[in-house]
């Protein structure tokens, strides 16, 4: 009798310590999205050039709504899609009573933003560069606080058109629009 009652609350300390550490793995479409072509969304800055077409041209700005106004062919959706997918729309638009054979090409100019909360220098919004790691934000972020976690934090993404929050390493990629929190040290 007095083995089991020593087993079950050996067990029962060992739920309440794995309660306390809080570690949840990210769930594995958060790393596969990294390996994705790039979807554009709202607070992108795209170069669209469309080849001697000096007045079509320029920057464009993906909108609130998930769009960008392009001159002859009104809103076009972008969000959701890869700068292929609207090149190839646009083109199609294009083609479509204004230009014979229309050459178009998207490139991002300037990414959506990434946003650090919790125990940084500086929390805030962020310029998102490629190649971007959770170390560089927070470097960028004005370094980890004095009581911050500093092995892992938790990092929300828009996978899919869901939500999702993961606990990565400060060596894990970010991707554009990601939010990074990082937690308080226990001591």
């Amino acid at each position: 009798m007095k083995n089991r009652t020593h087993i079950a609350i050996g067990l029962s300390a060992a739920v309440l310590l794995a309660g306390c550490g809080g570690y949840r793995p990210p769930p594995p479409a958060f790393h596969e999205a990294l390996y994705q072509p790039y979807v554009m969304d709202a607070g992108d800055r795209l170069r669209i050039t469309v080849f001697d077409q000096e007045n079509l041209t320029n920057v464009y700005s993906v909108d609130q709504a998930g769009y960008v106004s392009f001159p002859l062919v009104g809103s076009v959706p972008a969000r959701g899609r890869t700068p292929k997918q609207l090149e190839q729309e646009l083109a199609r638009m294009l083609r479509n009573g204004y230009l014979r054979d229309p050459d178009v090409t998207v490139e991002i100019d300037r990414y959506r933003p990434i946003f650090i909360m919790g125990e940084v220098g500086g929390p805030g919004q962020y310029s998102y560069v490629p190649g971007m790691t959770v170390q560089k934000a927070i470097a960028a972020a004005g370094g980890f606080s004095p009581r911050a976690n500093q092995a892992n934090v938790d990092v929300t993404r828009e996978i899919n058109g869901k939500v999702m929050t993961g606990r990565v390493l400060t060596s894990d990629p970010l991707l554009p629009g990601d939010t990074i929190y990082v937690r308080e040290r226990l001591f």
